[in-house]
This record gives structure tokens, C-alpha cells and sequence, in this order.
């Protein structure tokens, strides 16, 4: 019997418990199977300025584990799978903005999913179309993502040092890059400028 055939892996059954992650480095700290993802049997998604995105199996109120090519059946499409995901993390997750005291934002969500708000771009556009100007995201932890006004330099030069330091206490990292959701051009994009 191969694994996607098993009853804990059929398809049918773990489809609605599917997530997307986003990672840098593929490893994770707290899915059960993900001290070492590899490309080589793991489908894995480019996303933008080095992330990946993976997925991962909702298997208690806080345990995951990592979806593996051969967990899934022969036929399956990974586009179709991405988007499957994304709807199961709009239908379970709710995603909040908070503020940060030095006038940044951040993603507020369950302490799994933040870092998954990169995948909706409906999330930047509404904070684009409330700040009226484009926003620099970072996302340095799995549950840390933070944004602000674009114009707003020493708001964002504060948020990059706040994420920084995230990014160095933290056992799940994402990455210390800031992305750029362009209002005008409605795409996330990695930010060149450095701070």
C-alpha cells in the first residue's frame, strides 16, 4: 500500500486540513516531520525574493505535519492544491491587524499563520488602499509579519530593527528581507532599499 493510500493519508480525508506555509530555509521547529524538508520529496511553491511556500497537515489543535510528495496521489496539482489551502486558511484562520508602538502594523492570527498572510494579496490591498500609500512588509518569524507606509522611513527603519531582532531570538525564522506591495502595481516584491 503506498502512503497516499493510507486512511491517515488519503486525499480525501486531510484535504480540508491542508495549509500553506511560507519559509526561507526549509525547516521547521514544530511540524512533526519538518527538522529536515527537502525539495527532492516535498512539493514546495516559489514565492517571492527567496521564500517557498510548503504545506502542512493539520493533525491536532497544535500539531502539524509536513505534506510529502508521497502523501499525495500521482494526479495531483499542486496549483489546485495551493488554492485549496488558501481556502481552508480563510475559512479556519482569522487574520487581525494590530498596531506596534512605533507606529508600525502587524498580522495578528493563531501563532502558526501569520507569516501565510504573504499568500493573500486582499490582505495588502486593503492596507495600501487604508495607509494610501505602498507598505513594507516583513515577515521574520512564522509568527511575526509587520508592515508599514512606505513613507513613513524611520517608521519602517524601527519595524526592520524590531524584525531583525525577531528574526534572531526566534527557533522558526522566515527572513530578515523586506517586501514592497506596490499600490499601484498590486504585487508583493522584494524592497531593495536597505535600513
Amino acid at each position: 500500500m503506498r502512503k497516499y493510500e493510507e486512511e491517515h493519508y488519503r486525499y480525501d480525508n486531510i484535504k480540508d486540513a491542508i495549509y500553506p506555509w511560507i519559509k526561507e530555509e526549509l525547516t521547521d521547529s514544530h511540524a512533526l516531520n519538518g527538522k529536515h524538508i527537502s525539495e527532492k520529496d516535498t512539493p514546495v511553491i516559489s514565492f517571492t525574493g527567496g521564500l517557498k511556500i510548503i504545506f502542512v497537515i493539520r493533525r491536532g489543535e497544535d500539531t502539524f505535519e509536513v505534506l510529502k510528495d508521497n502523501m499525495l496521489p500521482p494526479d495531483c496539482n499542486i496549483e489546485e492544491l495551493y488554492h485549496k489551502s488558501c481556502e481552508n486558511l480563510i475559512r479556519d484562520v482569522e487574520f487581525v491587524i494590530g498596531n506596534t508602538w512605533y507606529g508600525a502594523f502587524a498580522i495578528i492570527a493563531d501563532g502558526h499563520h501569520e507569516c501565510s498572510s504573504l499568500c493573500f494579496k486582499h490582505i495588502w490591498q486593503v492596507c495600501v488602499d487604508k495607509l494610501k500609500d505602498d507598505i513594507v512588509v516583513m515577515a521574520p518569524t512564522k509568527d511575526m509579519v509587520l508592515f508599514a507606509a512606505a513613507a513613513q522611513e524611520e517608521v519602517v527603519r524601527k519595524m526592520a530593527d524590531h524584525g531583525r531582532q525577531a528574526y534572531e531570538s526566534s527557533s522558526d525564522k522566515i527572513s530578515q528581507s523586506l517586501l514592497l506591495f506596490s499600490k499601484d502595481r498590486k504585487e508583493l516584491t522584494v524592497y531593495d532599499k536597505e535600513y
